[in-house]
């Protein structure tokens, strides 16, 4: 079974370069492999989106050239007592 978004993640993966070259700096919206849409905020792409498609049925992510547009890093807490 495949994962929700997937296609859409693997898409920007597979067109990064040329993402980059188009849309670079802007937060894009992607649906089955088509940018839908560009904005200058996430917030604005989510919420500009949703007004047309079901939350969940979209990708959003801010188009910069290489892994960091794509890679979070979490780091836990720890208290020391």
């Amino acid at each position: 079974m495949a994962k929700p978004l997937e296609k859409e993640f693997q898409y920007y993966l597979d067109h990064q370069d040329e993402l980059v070259a188009q849309y670079g700096g802007k937060y894009i919206v992607i649906i089955d492999e088509k940018v839908i849409g560009e904005y200058d905020s996430e917030l604005e792409a989510v919420t500009e989106t949703e007004k047309s498609h079901e939350l969940g049925t979209f990708f959003v992510i801010k188009c910069e050239a290489g892994s960091d547009s794509y890679t979070q890093i979490f780091h836990s807490r720890v208290a020391f007592v």
